[in-house]
């Protein structure tokens, strides 16, 4: 393994110093470096000094930390340990084919769960893995627990020799590495009394279990597996399970600890809990708090009385649609703005798919075609490859805006970002 640097920040310590796009990292005060994990725990020091490779040569350089001064070190990727599992409900296998490549890679790598929140299932670890995880302090992990039932654990992920998983995090957290777990749920499989047990399982490992989170499958149109997605009367159990769960642990500790995806509510047709209730949002990347962070940060947000007049237009997934609309009526009380508000139903993956961050850009080019007459389209940017502007199938913002006529701008799927959206006229006025 090697720690390859892919690029230095301008005006950063590194650049002051020397070093380059290409170098390789070979130790860190002394301690050998396989990837930017070892860089972050070795350079924790004010005075750090390293041993550099370039051109076949080493050299060594100092860097001396300043008060808000960064580093300015990138490393390219590691190669990513992957998924052994062959799980019935994996993602991945439902996907077809013609997406970009990194959308069918099986990660089950521990340092993306730490650097990322990446979920694993502990199910490949190795003992010098546990022993760094240990050592180094990598926490907290995002584990797939699914079920404490070894047995029907090891059938949903499609491996027998998967290890006992309350072993597992038995061992992590009496080193103090702290899990937030998640538990994706299938109807009439690990649901009902399973799902009780799993959870008075990961119970006992409070506080370092710090997290429970209860999300429903996901299933596209491409499944081969005869998984279901939850009914309104299945998703109605599952709330009323994870409610006394909930309910009996903040009773105790303080803290509910147990979470239920947004999904459930909206399926059972049941109000979400207080925002309160989800105390600081651990799980929020999974879909567990979104709506109700959404609608109070609605309440809060300050509109403009007048603009300069537009007509603006946004979308959304089916799930969050009637959510976005409430907010979308008050963005009615801003004279000047005329708001278009549409529904991508998912084409692509299939009905049961209704998150807006798996939308792709021919659906939605589909949906707003010859429908809409706006100054621009605000795009919520989690449809979007993480830092770029391309959707899951590759059709990116601008050809959006020239299959529709109109500039398209990502914009933060919250009441602030679609406030910032409308009023940064500049962006797309000229």
């Amino acid at each position: 393994m090697q720690a390859t640097i892919s690029n230095i920040a301008e005006g950063s310590i590194a650049q002051e110093i020397g070093l380059a796009k290409g170098d390789i990292l070979l130790s860190v005060n002394g301690n050998p470096v396989r990837d930017v994990v070892d860089y972050m725990f070795y350079s924790r020091d004010d005075v750090i000094n390293l041993r550099i490779q370039r051109a076949g040569k080493t050299h060594q350089f100092k860097i001396k930390k300043k008060e808000d001064a960064a580093v300015g070190i990138d490393f390219r990727p590691f190669k990513i340990k992957g998924c052994r599992n062959k799980c019935i409900f994996c993602f991945v296998n439902q996907m077809p084919k013609g997406l970009r490549k990194t959308l069918y890679i099986k990660d089950d790598d521990y340092r993306m769960s730490f650097l990322y929140g990446n979920y694993v299932t502990l199910t490949n670890l190795s003992v010098p893995d546990k022993k760094r995880i240990i050592e180094q302090k990598l926490s907290p992990l995002y584990v797939s627990v699914h079920t404490t039932n070894t047995e029907l654990r090891n059938k949903i992920l499609g491996n027998p020799k998967a290890p006992n998983i309350l072993k597992e995090i038995l061992e992590l957290t009496a080193m103090k590495i702290r899990i937030h777990a998640q538990i994706v749920l299938c109807p009439g499989l690990n649901d009902g009394k399973e799902l009780s047990n799993t959870i008075r399982d990961l119970l006992k490992f409070y506080p370092y279990v710090a997290s429970i989170a209860v999300v429903p499958v996901g299933l596209t149109r491409y499944r081969k597996s005869q998984i279901k997605p939850f009914e309104k009367s299945e998703a109605v159990r599952v709330v009323e399970i994870v409610k006394q769960a909930m309910g009996r642990f903040k009773k105790r500790h303080g803290d509910p600890i147990v979470y239920l995806a947004d999904e459930f509510y909206i399926k059972a047709d049941l109000p979400f809990p207080s925002l309160k209730d989800y105390g600081d949002l651990p799980q929020l990347e999974n879909g567990v708090g979104l709506v109700p962070s959404f609608l109070s940060a609605a309440k809060k947000v300050k509109l403009p009385k007048k603009i300069r007049p537009r007509r603006m237009a946004v979308f959304t997934g089916a799930s969050f649609m009637p959510h976005l609309e409430e907010f979308v009526k008050k963005l009615g009380s801003i004279e000047g703005l005329d708001m278009e508000l549409f529904k991508v139903e998912n084409r692509f993956f299939g009905p049961t798919v209704t998150v807006a961050g798996l939308l792709t850009g021919k659906d939605i080019i589909k949906t707003l075609a010859g429908r809409t007459k706006a100054d621009c389209l605000l795009v919520p940017d989690v449809a979007l490859k993480f830092g770029s502007d391309m959707f899951l199938d590759n059709i990116t913002l601008k050809d959006v805006e020239e299959c529709l006529g109109m500039p398209a701008i990502a914009v933060e799927p919250t009441p602030e970002g679609i406030v910032r959206g409308i009023t940064d006229g500049y962006k797309w006025e000229n």
